[in-house]
């Protein structure tokens, strides 16, 4: 304390000392030659506040000026929130699909119950020759179930790649959807008055197919716009469009989802929800391999 009041008393010592001195004037009208003008403002900033310390309330004062989202925003929260959208604590939903690529067409009629975020069971009801297969994803596994032939099958690692049903979403997407806040990292690209832009890159250790995904997410709902897929090259390969917007049990979620492969523009799988349900009674027991196999 003593040696903070002793630098004070100097600083106004000098001050003084320059202010007389700043009006002398020698016998032509000029200051006197090797007296420097005094500038309190940057003897202040230099003996008061060190260089470290300046930089420090800058950069401080420069994020107070930035949005607040930059502060507060969960980015991982945020992405969980968009993944988790159509399940809830739980849910039921029935679901229109249609899958298009350049030698077919088809659609199917399916029922969906999901538990949490690592739990569910998809059953086809339509058309009648693929009535009954039925998938079931417990945690980190797949199964399929083919009732013509009565079977259960484990999809194995080497599967992950496959698509599902025939659609453009593939297994690893099922098993990997739900934990992409786990398995990523998480940068703001972008901030507009309307949207998000979120870059998702992979995390060293996760075992992941995409070489990074970018989520557009609506500030309004936070409802999702639009998600990118890139491969390890970093080319963009496929984007999922979401679409038709309504509330369902007060939240808002879009009941449309177009699945769109970039190297094939005349292909895509589109997924409507036709009705859904959240928070119905149901728990983890009823996601068993006795149950995947129950015909509808």
């Amino acid at each position: 304390m003593g040696r903070g009041l002793n630098l004070i008393k100097s600083d106004k010592a000098l001050q003084t000392s320059c202010s007389s001195l700043r009006g002398a004037k020698n016998a032509h009208g000029f200051a006197p030659h090797g007296i420097p003008r005094y500038n309190e403002r940057a003897y202040f900033q230099r003996k008061v506040l060190p260089m470290p310390i300046r930089h420090s309330l800058f950069a401080l004062m420069l994020l107070l000026l930035l949005p607040g989202t930059a502060l507060s925003l969960d980015l991982a929260e945020l992405v969980r929130e968009v993944e988790v959208q159509y399940t809830g604590r739980s849910s039921f939903a029935l679901v229109s699909m249609e899958v298009r690529t350049e030698n077919w067409e088809r659609r199917m009629e399916m029922e969906s119950w999901s538990y949490g975020r690592d739990y569910f069971l998809t059953r086809i009801t339509e058309p009648a020759k693929e009535k009954g297969v039925t998938t079931l994803k417990a945690e980190k596994e797949v199964w399929n179930y083919l009732p013509k032939v009565d079977r259960v099958i484990k999809v194995p690692a080497s599967m992950m790649g496959g698509f599902w049903m025939g659609s453009h979403i593939t297994n690893d997407d099922l098993v990997k959807g739900s934990q992409v806040d786990k398995d990523y990292t998480f940068g703001l690209l972008e901030e507009t008055d309307q949207s998000w832009l979120i870059e998702c890159l992979p995390r060293p250790e996760a075992a992941v197919v995409w070489g990074k995904i970018h989520y557009r997410i609506a500030k309004a709902g936070r409802i999702p716009m639009q998600v990118e897929y890139f491969d390890e090259a970093m080319e963009k390969v496929r984007e999922i469009l979401f679409e038709d917007v309504q509330s369902v049990q007060g939240r808002a979620i879009p009941l449309r989802m177009v699945v769109q492969p970039l190297d094939k523009p005349a292909e895509r799988t589109v997924m409507q929800y036709r009705d859904i349900e959240f928070d119905i009674a149901i728990g983890q027991e009823f996601f068993s391999l006795r149950n995947l196999k129950k015909r509808p």
